[in-house]
């Protein structure tokens, strides 16, 4: 078996596509409001929050296809650091993400993290492109 067709290959391919998809969800629901999320209604585009949903429905739909994934899942990553630093993160709650609401972002850190050192596994554009 070659190393494009092994099973952690899939495995990974698997989570670049869930992770994509569920951060697109996070961008369409602050960008295009949906799903709705009250949270979400009257963000400006210009805001941070507007910023980062437009870099979690890009990126998202970028990572679904498997193009560009390592600088993609890089910003991601980066994105997801500085999201858990600025929105969660407090002196006494700093190592806490249970606490202070940030597992996700953590989550999504450092899953982006590793798909920007491991790459886009199967089912990627990004296979196609480097064939050529």
């Amino acid at each position: 078996m070659s190393s494009t067709n092994s099973l952690p290959n899939y495995g990974l391919g698997l989570l670049r596509i869930v992770a994509g998809y569920t951060f697109l969800l996070h961008g369409s629901a602050k960008l295009l409001g949906l799903p709705h999320v009250a949270m979400f209604d009257g963000l400006s585009i210009f805001s941070m929050i507007g910023i980062a949903g437009i870099l979690e429905l890009v990126g998202g739909i970028l990572l679904v296809l498997g193009l560009f994934s390592r600088v993609v899942a890089f910003i991601l990553s980066g994105e997801m650091a500085f999201a858990y630093f600025i929105g969660h993160a407090s002196a006494s709650t700093f190592l806490l993400p249970l606490l202070n609401g940030g597992e996700a972002a953590v989550l999504f850190c450092f899953i982006y993290l590793y798909i920007a050192v491991a790459g886009s596994g199967a089912w990627a554009l990004d296979n196609l492109r480097n064939k050529q």
